[in-house]
């Protein structure tokens, strides 16, 4: 990292009354600069407590979505409007809008990886943090609409012993993770602790200790003595774990692909300490949204804000096009 970049990075974000939210999958640098670093669920309650005005997310484009949703007076930056995700782009709205249709009487839980198009038609956004929670508080005599990750609704469906109609995505990055590989990593190293991220395969998953969030995984490693761990997960956490156990080994999970032990987001790694100077200089990209969207998409994001403060909320009976 460029001290001198980190440096005016530092200087614009008081010029600008701005404060940088940053992803964990992010580059090690970008997350040192940053003023809070967390998963996703973090992220967007952050952007509702900061007081700054300029919000810059550094992560991908449906994470400062949210942010935009839930503070429509802020403004919302990010650095680069390419950063999408698998997840997104594999639930179309259109498509997303058919099957809801289909299931008019499903509850919609929607994973926050999902455009603000797909939020607006959805009954609840949940995250790997607090999909538990916000699933628990639906009645049970309600069917489940589960979208867009097929191996996260599947964990949850499983461990919550609870039928879930599912939609085929997947996040890229991790499902490329091999189970048989996995196996043959376990045997050379018995003495490692498997973590992972509920996004990966069943077959992956049968091999895991823990599994969880991103900031579940973190506080494993930051609290379980045990001085190996095999992480299933993008590689941008390794940075925030080293940090908490510089004593500990952290070995990547083996992917598909025998000659590579890493598995970058390839929309996070999009980001760069250049692009965020550039989107605090400019206020560009910036995050721009129709009112009638945002309306109809803070509905969901609200009622994942008011089961995970403890609040009551309504279903509607069925649903409305």
């Amino acid at each position: 990292m460029s001290y001198d970049i980190a440096a005016d990075i530092q200087r614009l974000k008081k010029e600008k009354n701005a404060v940088i939210l940053a992803h964990y999958y992010e580059e090690g640098d970008i997350q040192d600069v940053a003023d809070y670093v967390g998963d996703s669920f973090y992220l967007a309650k952050m952007g509702q407590k900061v007081e700054q005005q300029v919000i810059l997310l550094a992560g991908v484009v449906f994470m400062a979505e949210s942010v935009k949703i839930l503070n429509p007076s802020k403004t919302v930056l990010v650095p680069d409007m390419g950063a999408s995700c698998s997840l997104v782009k594999g639930a179309p709205y259109q498509k997303y809008l058919d099957w809801r249709k289909q299931n008019p009487d499903g509850v919609a839980v929607t994973y926050i990886n999902s455009s603000a198009e797909v939020k607006a038609i959805s009954d609840v956004i949940i995250t790997s943090s607090n999909a538990e929670q916000i699933i628990k508080s639906i009645p049970a005599d309600r069917k489940i609409l589960f979208g867009p990750d097929q191996h996260l609704g599947r964990f949850l469906s499983k461990k919550l012993n609870r039928p879930f109609e599912l939609w085929p995505g997947a996040c890229e990055v991790h499902v490329l993770f091999n189970a048989r590989k996995l196996y043959e990593m376990t045997l050379e190293h018995p003495d490692a602790v498997v973590i992972a991220h509920p996004e990966c395969d069943e077959t992956v998953l049968n091999y895991a200790q823990v599994i969880g969030s991103t900031s579940r995984l973190l506080e494993e490693v930051e609290k379980n003595p045990a001085k190996k761990f095999i992480i299933a997960t993008e590689t941008g956490i390794f940075h925030q774990m080293q940090k908490k156990r510089p004593d500990a080994t952290l070995i990547q999970a083996p992917v598909l692909d025998s000659g590579c032990l890493c598995n970058n987001c390839p929309y996070m790694k999009m980001n760069s300490m250049e692009k965020i100077k550039h989107a605090l200089e400019t206020f560009e990209p910036q995050i721009r949204m129709d009112e009638v969207l945002r309306k109809k998409a803070q509905v969901s994001l609200d009622r994942m804000m008011d089961i995970t403060s403890g609040k009551s909320v309504t279903w509607p009976a069925e649903f409305q096009a």
